[in-house]
């Protein structure tokens, strides 16, 4: 019973001493104690056999002592144990910075660039728990979508609001990498980190890439680019008088921009082709960047003491009613 217990006071439990002591007492002293009546002869009552009442007279005396055995157990604080690892993490702050470009509605991803871009990011976001985490999307120009929070449920609902034709088209990526700095650059954080998704080549926005990574590099933040677009030419649809056409257009990614991007900030690049791809680089990533843990051990204690108390109330409470009722002796 008690191989898993611990006890907060165990000096307490001395006290048991007393219950044998007590029994031991009553039992020696217990005729003593109780009515007595004169009788020239005991012979009338040789074959009398006793009663119900008669064999239960000792029990309210003895509840009362195994209550008084409850009690002591309860008033050492009987206590189980649980034992185990707490994992304390250091958080890291990530900007997602997404093209939204009229090229990302190209279907070489299923359903299309952009759609399945914000499905590996909600599934990146869903496997993270301390760090804060911001989106940036851009095209002609950018803007914040969501700034840094942990609030997971707010930013994956934003993520989902997010389309095509939102903003001018075009591809800065240069503004939108000065948008994530932005962002990160006053954080407390030791780690911070931007992953940067495009399609095309930098063609709008008054700051150049590289010059972006830069100012990126000197505030600590590391960038990593992803290459969206199959490795030739994609389906890309149109809206035509007769309905949806589609029509092949060229995959235009700046590979060369993004892998200095990355080598500069001590990054990596990553080129995806497809779907799958896609979710296998935001997962290497995720490993990547995930914090760094440090294991304290705990144990946790849980008080046993009401159990044993209620039962020591219980049994007093039946001595009581016990010797008010059925057990009542005569005056």
């Amino acid at each position: 019973m008690f191989s898993d217990v611990k006890f907060a006071y165990p000096i307490v439990l001395w006290l048991l001493l007393l219950v044998p002591a007590l029994g031991y007492w009553y039992w020696k002293n217990k005729n003593s104690i109780s009515p007595n009546f004169a009788f020239s002869s005991l012979q009338i009552f040789g074959k009398t056999p006793k009663t119900l009442k008669e064999k239960l007279a000792d029990l309210p005396a003895w509840l009362k002592i195994l209550s008084l055995a409850f009690f002591i157990i309860a008033a050492a604080r009987p206590q189980s144990f649980s034992s185990g690892e707490n994992i304390y993490t250091e958080g890291i702050d990530i900007a997602m910075l997404l093209d939204i470009s009229g090229s990302m509605m190209a279907e070489d991803f299923k359903p299309n660039r952009v759609e399945a871009a914000k499905k590996v990011i909600d599934d990146f976001i869903a496997g993270r728990t301390n760090d804060k985490i911001g989106l940036v999307i851009f095209s002609g120009e950018s803007f914040t979508q969501c700034p840094l929070t942990v609030d997971y449920n707010v930013l994956r609902s934003l993520l989902k609001e997010i389309h095509t034709g939102m903003i001018e088209d075009g591809t800065a990526i240069g503004n939108a990498i000065a948008n994530g700095v932005n962002r990160l650059k006053d954080s407390k954080s030791k780690s911070k980190v931007m992953i940067l998704l495009t399609d095309g080549v930098n063609n709008r926005g008054e700051i150049d890439p590289l010059t972006g990574a830069q100012i990126a590099q000197k505030f600590g933040i590391r960038i990593y680019t992803v290459g969206v677009g199959s490795k030739s030419d994609a389906p890309y649809p149109f809206q035509t008088p007769f309905g949806i056409r589609y029509q092949t257009i060229p995959v235009e990614i700046d590979e060369n921009a993004l892998q200095q991007i990355a080598n500069i900030t001590g990054g990596k690049y990553f080129r995806a082709t497809d779907n799958k791809t896609l979710a296998d680089i935001y997962e290497e990533i995720d490993k990547m960047e995930k914090t760094r843990v440090e294991i304290t051990s705990y144990r946790n204690a849980k008080e046993l003491f009401y159990g044993w108390a209620f039962v020591g109330l219980f049994l007093l409470l039946a001595d009581v009613g016990l010797s008010r009722t059925y057990l009542r002796k005569l005056p």
